[in-house]
């Protein structure tokens, strides 16, 4: 199969591009710079120039290609706070990528996370792969679109993603910027008792899930990439401390913006989430080392 995969030099997209090679398929990825394509090339798949505001290269090379994975999101509008922004730009490249593969049957996987959960009103139990929402949220309008594009011909699938996908591969994830936040103050915090939750994927794992995906999802499916269902943070906490040689400390709702810069309010979330359902379907079996322990080995915290 000939794969167009979005965001293909990047954290995840490093692990996918590889994951789909040695499974037989050919992989073009789009690539927003000459420093992206060496990535890509490196990898072993084709790049080809483009970005997600390229609308018609979106479109021509879906047309062209025999599946798409789109993992690319612009993380620097979210991290400056246009969510809004960031989520209308997503929808646009997944309506040129919709484009291309109309009346195909060809599969489309897309990426949405699991926090939605919590911005639908999921507390108090794990989220499942049948919750859904009617729309206006934060990447809620994108999953939508996606989940409801086997009316229009494609195989659509969409991976919600834990809000941790780590392993050695993550420079610039939640992890590594809360663990930043801890090397600036001299300590790790969680906020309150830290008795919430966040649901955690390998990337290694992950990328399997967004093959399987590829390779069998049926049109309209909704899959969960944790394998953790739900760490408490105040364990990320201690582990970052303990790892950094650092005190570990409770601070007030009103200090974690100043800790935790842009994920202030995120590192508040309670989003324990199944992933039974995803793992039933697609014989999904995560393999690589949990949250606490990947922290544990240290490679998280060999560069500042």
């Amino acid at each position: 199969m000939r794969v167009l995969v979005t965001g293909a030099s990047g954290h995840l997209g490093s692990a996918v591009v590889p994951e789909l090679l040695s499974a037989g398929h050919e992989v073009v990825g789009l690539a927003r710079s000459d420093t992206s394509a060496a990535a890509i090339e490196k990898l072993g798949a084709q790049a080809h120039r483009g970005d997600l505001a390229d609308l018609d290269v979106l479109r021509e090379e879906a047309t062209a290609a025999d599946g798409v994975i789109h993992l690319a999101f612009r993380h620097d509008l979210m991290v400056n706070g246009d969510l809004a922004g960031a989520a209308r730009a997503d929808l646009d490249a997944l309506n040129a990528l919709a484009d291309g593969l109309a009346g195909s049957g060809k599969p489309l996987v897309g990426t949405g996370g699991t926090a939605m959960l919590v911005m639908g009103g999921i507390v108090g139990r794990p989220g499942t792969e049948h919750d859904t929402f009617p729309g206006g949220g934060y990447r809620i309008d994108a999953e939508n679109f996606v989940a409801d594009l086997g009316s229009r011909g494609v195989r659509s699938s969409i991976v919600r993603l834990a809000p941790t996908v780590h392993s050695s591969l993550d420079r610039y994830g939640f992890i590594s910027t809360i663990i930043a936040a801890a090397r600036r103050k001299g300590y790790a915090a969680y906020v309150g008792e830290g008795t919430n939750r966040w649901p955690a994927v390998h990337t290694l794992d992950a990328a399997v899930l967004y093959r399987l995906a590829l390779e069998k999802a049926p049109a309209g499916t909704r899959l969960h990439g944790a394998a953790d269902e739900g760490v408490p943070f105040r364990q990320i906490a201690t582990a970052i401390g303990d790892n950094l040689g650092i005190p570990v400390r409770s601070i007030s709702p009103a200090e974690a913006d100043e800790h935790f810069g842009f994920l202030g309010s995120f590192v508040q979330i309670d989003n324990p989430t199944s992933s039974a359902l995803t793992r039933d379907l697609l014989g999904w079996t995560p393999t690589h080392p949990d949250l606490i322990a990947d922290l544990h080995e240290g490679h998280y915290f060999r560069t500042a």
